[in-house]
């Protein structure tokens, strides 16, 4: 049997794909790739290194908060939460500038133990993103 090679892309369920890409790309900096045009639903893809995230937008009202419940505060600030870590060069810089940009930080930053700096952000449908430096 042949073993699994790497992890292509994961993919996030949101309300509004317009606001979302406004999030990921405009306030994350992300970078938006080609998404294949056969869709039959709203959405994009971004690229986080070799990687990406595929956003899909909701066909149907309300589907996204449907499906996801949403965390509590405390749990949002240690990092208790099912999310998505994206790793950037300089950490400092990078928050500073998410906090330009009017992305708050719902945790952190704090040391992980292992020499990794993380910090958490929450989109706009709930998710949370992982900001970390090694």
């Amino acid at each position: 049997m042949n073993a699994p090679q790497r992890l292509d892309h994961g993919s996030l369920l949101v309300a509004d794909a317009e606001r979302s890409r406004e999030f990921y790309v405009e306030g994350l900096g992300l970078r938006e790739v080609p998404r294949p045009p056969n869709f039959d639903f709203p959405g994009f893809w971004v690229a986080v290194g070799d990687q990406q995230l595929h956003f899909i937008g909701e066909a149907e009202a309300g589907r996204a908060r449907d499906v996801h419940a949403g965390w509590r505060p405390d749990e949002l600030a240690r990092g208790y939460a099912t999310h998505v870590a994206i790793e950037v060069e300089d950490f400092d810089p990078y928050v500073a500038r998410l906090r330009e940009r009017g992305i708050p930080l719902v945790g952190g930053p704090r040391d992980r133990g292992d020499g990794v700096t993380q910090a958490y952000v929450v989109d706009p449908d709930g998710h949370v993103i992982e900001i970390m430096s090694a």
